[in-house]
């Protein structure tokens, strides 16, 4: 299949994207913040590079200055160049930065719900993209699998589910054919089948479109099986660049060996928590000029703590890591293991604390220009339960249904058919748009803390609690005073899980909570869901599209297909229908390329 490049833009000669020296500072709290520390890198045309790292890296500050978009409450001082297909972003004029981002750069933002109008139609937001064309329009959501373009088209934003909301941004971004594309977590919505089809467009617009690709995520699979160059950053700074054969095959870097040992797949042991990155163990005197990982390396040296360690070559082909221990970092991958248990489930009684029978939900939509209403059925006579101090998750495609069950079992919405029973009449839900799901003009504690309120707790006790349900999460205890609109989406997860576990429930519902994280973020949350279930004997209903988070959470399965549970049973079983890809097999396929090649990747 050919691209319709209409309009395209003239072919760039050299560097598509080149940033040099580049320094960001933030003020954040009355505090600067050093987010992005002297970032030197080039891609060129029909190139993509995935830069990975956990939350908080600067991966997202790095997107957003490429497009000249830096928060101005922040108020960003930004040293150094960069440079997209010729024109100088930094410090440039306001109709530049204009010009470049409608015809140069674009974006596919993190959070599908913020960045749609809620008060325009698909059709309309997108025609801003297509210059009215619908039949491009239509076109491209073929592309991105949304097959039912009429329901889409004019639809509200508030009535697709996220995996759609995300492939409407994937399809706008691409319609504009920019020479820079900058995709953010673009995936994290999307069930495995969808992730694939988006990988392959995006691999078909870099080569047809020539389009360069800085492809953000904490997806290491992904990133292993759709990048050229693998960009690994870590509090602002690079400390790996590579090919994707090279970086991934054989680590310069104890971290990137670190974040590859804890990837979560199919065969992670279910009967043990899931390792994670170590914490902070030791504090840095003057942590910008000596290794910025020393602090949780597991292989640290006199060396890494006095002095700082500059990207060295590895290899011929442009391999580089910031360490000065390189040698080291393979066998630093063996320090990454589990040897903790799972607890005893504090309450095993055959009580349902959820039970749906036969429940049914349609939703009506308005189609055409004359307003002619269709109904379409979501659900269809749904038979699930859940037990005290059992997890179950449910398991599905984008669009299945799955985040509609929730929001009727946690009574936000009424089935048209069916009964819907439930012992606590207050469950706590985390849902799948946490940014929306927190009030934008209160602090992170307080919204935490108001649940404490009717406790009758006093002022300090109140705040131990708030603080404990930080620690519990991984949420930095100063992002306590902090606004929403000033925290990752990450950390906005996070905090909407510490907010409804701080009084645990008898039934907990989620809804996607680890989409938005990193891999070891996402297994500390995993970890900390399945520790506190057990030991509270908390029930809880796990919506999610990762077989692998489905497997490791729960103690059954449920698998949504065509409106119904297609399937239901032990995790392993499930499983073992299921074949998604591993990111043990997308290494082993690089490595068995890279050997192939005599070291040349294709």
């Amino acid at each position: 299949m050919q691209f319709n490049l209409r309009g395209a833009a003239e072919a760039v000669t050299g560097a598509a994207l080149s940033i040099a020296d580049l320094s960001v500072v933030l003020r954040r709290n009355g505090r600067d913040h050093l987010v992005l520390d002297d970032i030197s890198f080039e891609a060129m045309p029909g190139e993509i590079i995935a830069v990975v790292g956990e939350s908080g890296s600067g991966k997202t500050t790095l997107g957003a200055a490429i497009q000249g978009l830096l928060p101005a409450s922040s108020e960003p001082d930004v040293i150094g160049s960069i440079r997209v297909a010729g024109t100088e972003i930094v410090g440039a004029a306001p109709g530049t930065l204009r010009a470049a981002r409608h015809g140069l750069v674009r974006a596919i933002p993190q959070d599908p719900m913020g960045a749609l109008n809620p008060t325009m139609t698909i059709r309309h937001q997108l025609r801003e993209s297509a210059d009215g064309d619908d039949r491009f329009i239509r076109d491209w959501l073929s592309r991105v699998g949304l097959l039912d373009a009429d329901a889409i088209l004019d639809a509200f934003p508030h009535r697709l589910s996220g995996g759609q909301r995300q492939r409407i941004l994937i399809a706008m971004a691409l319609m504009a054919q920019p020479q820079v594309l900058i995709a953010d977590e673009s995936i994290t919505a999307l069930d495995f089948a969808l992730q694939s089809k988006v990988l392959e467009l995006l691999r078909k617009v870099a080569r047809e479109q020539q389009a360069t690709i800085l492809f953000i995520t904490h997806n290491l699979t992904a990133a292993a099986s759709l990048a050229d160059r693998v960009l690994v950053l870590y509090r602002g700074r690079i400390l790996e660049i590579g090919r994707t054969g090279d970086a991934l095959t054989h680590p310069g870097h104890p971290y990137l060996a670190g974040l590859l040992a804890i990837q979560l797949d199919c065969d992670a042991d279910r009967q043990r928590s899931l390792p994670t990155l170590p914490a902070e163990r030791l504090s840095l005197a003057d942590p910008e000029h000596v290794c910025c990982y020393a602090s949780r390396c597991p292989v640290i040296r006199d060396k890494c703590i006095t002095s700082r360690p500059e990207l060295m070559s590895l290899s011929a082909t442009g391999h580089t890591a910031a360490c000065f221990f390189p040698d080291l970092a393979q066998s630093s991958a063996r320090e990454y293991r589990s040897t903790e248990v799972w607890p005893t489930v504090a309450t095993a009684k055959p009580v349902e604390v959820l039970r749906l029978s036969d429940v049914s939900k349609s939703f009506t939509s308005t189609v055409g220009l004359f307003g002619r209403r269709r109904q379409r059925k979501v659900l269809d006579s749904v038979n699930l339960s859940v037990g005290l101090g059992e997890c179950v998750a449910l398991l599905g495609e984008s669009g299945a249904g799955k985040s509609t069950i929730l929001r009727l079992a946690a009574g936000l919405l009424s089935p048209d058919s069916g009964e819907i029973v439930r012992i606590d009449d207050a469950p706590q839900v985390v849902f799948q748009d946490t940014v929306a799901s927190l009030t934008p003009w209160l602090t992170i504690g307080e919204q935490i803390g108001d649940r404490l309120r009717p406790l009758g707790l006093g002022k300090k006790e109140r705040l131990d609690r708030v603080v404990e349900a930080f620690e519990l999460v991984g949420l930095d205890e100063g992002l306590m005073s902090s606004l929403p609109a000033s925290l990752s989406v990450g950390q906005c997860q996070r905090a909407v899980l510490a907010r409804a576990i701080v009084v645990p429930p008898k039934l907990l519902l989620c809804d996607e909570p680890i989409s938005a994280l990193d891999v070891s973020l996402a297994a500390t949350t995993l970890n900390l869901l399945g520790e506190i279930r057990r030991r509270l004997g908390m029930a809880v209903l796990f919506v999610t599209h990762d077989l692998a988070a489905a497997r490791i959470i729960a103690d059954r399965i449920a698998v949504l297909g065509e409106g119904r549970v297609a399937q239901e049973g032990d995790p392993d079983t499930i499983t073992a229908g299921f074949n998604p890809l591993s990111m043990n097999a997308v290494v082993a396929s690089i490595s068995r390329m890279h050997a192939s090649t005599g070291g040349q990747d294709t």
